[in-house]
């Protein structure tokens, strides 16, 4: 599989291009720097220079099977990059993916995007932005997934996680995990059309997401 990871120099775009490599699939993680280009390049993935919140080039999906948009504009950002990047870029990529005949498409979204409202006014751009490009996802006419993660940590993963439409509860779940469930939804059809929360738990991933 042909998978473009958008915002492939993050740290979860970093993880999943690994993995996709490990296992066989050609990872395209999208950077804006070429010297990130060349560190992605170790991993033998094939980054792709390219700014997401710009005109995207009209060839960027040409032959790719799948995009995971992983980018985000982190928390030191204003509301406005949170606008252009959490909730515009994505958007971009949904109308490319539509345009290119329907790739499908996995999202990495927050715990808390389905009551943005909630998250206060710390959280609360960041959550509309996220609920916002989920909702343009969910209507979309691609084969969509919505991954909701808690707190994200550096911790290593366990490859055991807990997934639900909502878990109604908080917590925290590795990046490696993470980047661990958006290979296995490429690969899950379970997770087609699906939206869901997801932390560190009991169940493997792929249990988990078949069971969604």
């Amino acid at each position: 599989m042909r998978v473009l990871v958008a915002g492939g120099a993050g740290q979860i775009g970093t993880l999943l291009s690994r993995q996709l490599v490990e296992t066989g699939h050609e990872a395209l993680p999208t950077t804006r720097k070429r010297e990130q280009a060349d560190e992605l390049e170790t991993l033998g993935a094939h980054p792709v220079v390219v700014d997401l919140e710009q005109d995207l080039p009209s060839d960027l999906l040409d032959g790719v099977d799948a995009v995971v948009f992983t980018a985000g504009a982190g928390p030191g950002s204003g509301d406005a990059r949170k606008e252009t990047v959490d909730y515009g870029a994505a958007v971009k990529l949904i109308e490319a993916a539509e345009a290119a005949g329907g790739a499908r498409y996995v999202i990495v979204s927050a715990m808390g995007a389905g009551d943005p409202s909630a998250g206060g006014e710390s959280m609360g751009a960041y959550l509309s932005a996220k609920a916002r490009a989920d909702e343009r996802l969910q209507q979309s006419s691609l084969e969509w997934t919505v991954v909701r993660p808690g707190g994200l940590t550096d911790d290593p993963g366990t490859g055991r996680i807990a997934a639900a439409t909502s878990l109604g509860r908080r917590g925290q779940i590795p990046r490696e995990d993470t980047a661990r469930v958006l290979l296995a939804c490429l690969e899950e059809p379970a997770t087609v059309g699906k939206t869901f929360e997801v932390l560190s738990g009991g169940d493997h991933v792929t249990d988990a997401l078949r069971a969604l």
